[in-house]
């Protein structure tokens, strides 16, 4: 029975997505030849085509990358290709725990090397085509070790840990599970802008004084503290410009990418800082940490019952050993076939955070400038090659930020 309903979602799921994708390539190609009149004045005709046939190229690469994951997705559980991973390793390694880490690492080897050619050619056929990619091949393969050897550093403990506590712990282990996960997410948070972010990209003080006061007087006005303003080398790799702040309590710090720099002037970049620290000010930040952590907790919670259930495995392909732990298997099991049957939450998250965009406009609006967001939003949108006219359910289902004429509309009538 839960084979047919793991099978009945599948197909729903790419369905669903394939029709979405078709319905957007259809939309931005019809609305192709007209700029929208509130940006007729700021985006060429040139500018608008680029970003529809951008947005198309996405689509379709979207699509094929889909239908691809869900195949790998069969093969891994109905057509048993976890249960001949398991059966190889248990012949091969005695050790339960490091056969069951062989496991979950074999399962994300393979997801790894399936996904790699899709990685390449986005970002030197697609990202490329439209003048976004500044990845030479010696500095992906550079990038793609550095994740590889942090993943592992990060990922071995964390696995191990919960992998002991699932064999170890009894009944409780999703609590001590789920504390320990807590726990590593903060950690991150604080490693992530003074250790991982630095192996990837250099990091300089903003030299500009008129801006760095500017900043630092919006900063106060929001009751953000700053232990620095940081410029990232963003156009080492991309031509696409961001902001973003990261860290917490006083190792907050802002960081401009190099590109946007380049882009806006000191208004706007002030108009774009005060969005951000408006998500802080208005505790968007913190409520979206814990409605992760405790869908992370009621994750566990399934997890927990589910790893217990025999049709759970069998259903899904594999066949648990006996006498020996099977908890690496319940958690790759769980993880493969969770996305299938959430993705449903996905127009509810983006509508939620649609909701913190607009609210986070309002306020950067009173605490800048509503014209300078406008000004800055339009140059981002162009630079970034965004589409202006989304189709209207795809944007429902999936945008995290308001369609770009809605917002803009927003910003101007207050």
């Amino acid at each position: 029975m839960f084979t047919l309903l793991f099978v009945a979602f599948l197909l729903v799921d790419i369905l669903l997505r394939l029709w979405l994708a078709s319905r957007q390539i259809r939309h931005v190609q019809r609305h192709r030849l007209a700029v929208p009149a509130v940006f007729a004045d700021r985006i060429g005709l040139r500018s608008h085509q680029r970003a529809a046939d951008y947005t198309a190229a996405k689509m379709r690469f979207s699509m094929v990358e889909r239908v691809t994951e869900a195949a790998v997705l069969v093969a891994l559980t109905l057509l048993g290709g976890l249960q001949w991973l398991d059966l190889q390793l248990a012949y091969l390694i005695d050790n339960d725990m490091l056969r069951q880490l062989a496991l979950i690492g074999s399962v994300m080897a393979v997801l790894g090397l399936i996904g790699l050619p899709f990685s390449i050619w986005r970002k030197f056929e697609l990202e490329a085509r439209f003048g976004f990619n500044r990845v030479t091949p010696k500095l992906f393969v550079q990038d793609s070790l550095k994740a590889l050897l942090v993943a592992l550093l990060l990922g071995i403990p964390l696995v191990a840990s919960i992998l002991w506590i699932m064999g170890h712990a009894g009944p409780r282990w999703v609590w001590w599970a789920w504390s320990i996960w807590v726990g590593f997410n903060l950690l991150i948070l604080w490693l992530f802008p003074m250790v991982i972010a630095p192996l990837f990209n250099k990091f300089t003080p903003l030299d500009n004084p008129e801006m760095a006061g500017r900043i630092q007087s919006l900063a106060q006005r929001c009751g953000f503290s700053l232990s620095g303003l940081f410029v990232m080398d963003g156009s080492k790799r991309s031509a696409h410009g961001n902001a973003y702040f990261t860290g917490f309590g006083k190792a907050r710090r802002i960081v401009f990418f190099d590109t946007l720099l380049s882009r806006l002037n000191v208004d706007e970049i002030e108009a774009v800082l005060a969005h951000e620290l408006g998500h802080f000010k208005l505790r968007h930040i913190a409520r979206r940490l814990a409605i992760s952590f405790s869908l992370a907790l009621v994750f566990l919670l399934i997890l927990g019952w589910l790893s217990t259930q025999v049709w759970f495995y069998t259903e899904l392909g594999v066949l648990p050993q006996l006498g020996r732990p099977n908890d690496a298997l319940a958690l790759i099991l769980f993880f493969l076939v969770t996305p299938v049957f959430t993705f449903w939450l996905t127009p509810l998250a983006s509508w939620f955070s649609r909701r913190d965009e607009y609210q986070a406009d309002h306020y950067a609006a009173q605490q800048s400038s509503a014209d300078a967001l406008v000004s800055a939003l339009v140059k981002l949108y162009d630079d970034n090659a965004a589409t202006l006219t989304p189709d209207p359910l795809h944007s429902a289902f999936y945008d995290s930020h308001p369609p770009a004429v809605l917002r803009i509309q927003n910003l101007k009538h207050g």
